[in-house]
């Protein structure tokens, strides 16, 4: 009986601790970065269209990131996390390349970032890590500014792990 005891305990102990460190968020922003920047450096060349939105075309070195879903699916594969690439179209970030899928089951290409503290912190070059809604959905979220080689914002990447 005793052994049992000390046996659920442990088990308890074990699911609590692999729960509570199921996820980085930090980690895994700077993991899809890190994923980036290996490809090249960041720049805006030309125009896409995305969805049914001509936006400027985002490179990572000499890959166009727009309609490119490597990545994004990379990083869920590994982290079991929703990821995004957005470029700057005027004032807003259009999502470009994502994982995030619509109600109805599409990669939700073309949709804007939702103007929230995330939008107000990446806007001001600023990275943003908390809870967010994306798309109706309630995730535990980081925001990093991505900069050409001048220093401006030309978009933005994007981790969420599902609540």
């Amino acid at each position: 009986m005793k052994f049992n005891s000390v046996l659920s305990t442990f088990a308890l102990s074990v699911v609590a601790m692999s729960s509570a460190h199921a996820y980085d968020p930090k980690a895994t922003i700077a993991d899809l970065d890190a994923r980036l920047a290996k490809i090249g450096a960041p720049k805006l060349e030309g125009t896409e269209k995305v969805a049914d939105k001509d936006v400027p075309a985002l490179y990572f070195g000499e890959r166009k990131i727009n309609n490119n879903y490597d990545v994004v699916d990379a990083v869920r594969k590994a982290h079991n996390a929703t990821a995004t690439v957005f470029v700057k179209q005027g004032d807003e970030f259009v999502r470009v390349s994502t994982n995030v899928l619509t109600p109805e089951g599409k990669r939700g290409i073309g949709t804007q970032l939702a103007r929230n503290a995330a939008y107000e912190a990446v806007s001001k070059g600023q990275s943003y890590c908390g809870p967010i809604d994306v798309l109706g959905t309630a995730f535990d979220a980081c925001y990093n500014p991505i900069k050409d080689a001048g220093g401006k914002i030309i978009g933005v990447s994007y981790i969420g792990h599902k609540k």
